[in-house]
């Protein structure tokens, strides 16, 4: 992750038992396990190449199985070496998270944040 972006954060990221996966018909793949998530966005691993700004519907898979779909704009993008267990790290921002699904988020996160 780019330096100015740890500079740059508003919330709290930690590690918590959430999977992501695209919204898609066409995409029945298996989520991926998220690397960091906080209310204002969260971090996983990709193998598609996604460009900076492109949008993404998602769904989180939430603990107890619960989903929540929301729209989500890449706002980083880093290449992980060959061993790796995807080719890309990739940072997202929430564009909608309803109100519900944001508190339900703050439940799995366990903690308050502005």
């Amino acid at each position: 992750m780019p330096a100015d972006a740890l500079n740059r954060r508003r919330f709290l990221r930690i590690q918590a038992p959430v999977m992501c996966r695209p919204r898609s018909a066409l995409a029945a793949r298996a989520p991926h396990e998220v690397r960091d998530i906080s209310l204002g966005g969260l971090r996983v691993y990709s193998d598609d190449p996604h460009p900076l700004g492109a949008r993404l519907e998602l769904e989180l898979v939430l603990p107890d199985g619960a989903l929540l779909v929301f729209d989500a704009e890449v706002v980083w993008v880093d290449p992980l070496p060959g061993e790796s267990p995807a080719r890309f790290d990739v940072g997202l921002r929430y564009l909608e998270l309803q109100e519900g699904d944001r508190d339900r988020l703050q439940e799995v996160l366990g903690r308050e944040e502005p």
